[in-house]
């Protein structure tokens, strides 16, 4: 890991871009994997996909870890709205199969 100030070419800087990205996928994917496993506590517990409340509280804290962290905030918030709003499909499609 190289921190952006010490990158001395525009290779060296997409280098930790990709390495960057790598584990933002690998984070995403075990957010997945939660995901995939609420549904059936959902199913379970004969609760909807979606659940206001909870969309709203990770909203609200992710755009709050973005700000301290000097991400927009708003751009924080719309990749957010974007998962969630795939998780919300992916577990309501589970949830009507079964």
């Amino acid at each position: 890991m190289k921190p952006p100030q010490d990158c001395k070419t525009m290779d060296e800087t997409r280098a930790e871009i990709d390495r960057v990205d790598r584990a933002l996928v690998e984070l995403l994917a075990e957010r997945w994997r939660y995901v995939d496993r609420m549904w059936e506590f959902k199913r379970k517990q004969q609760q909807e996909a979606s659940v206001p409340w909870r969309n709203r509280e990770v909203i609200e804290k992710v755009r709050t870890r973005a700000g301290e962290l000097g991400l927009p905030p708003e751009m924080a918030e719309a990749l957010w709205r974007q998962i969630i709003g795939w998780g919300i499909q992916y577990q309501d499609e589970r949830l009507q199969d079964n």
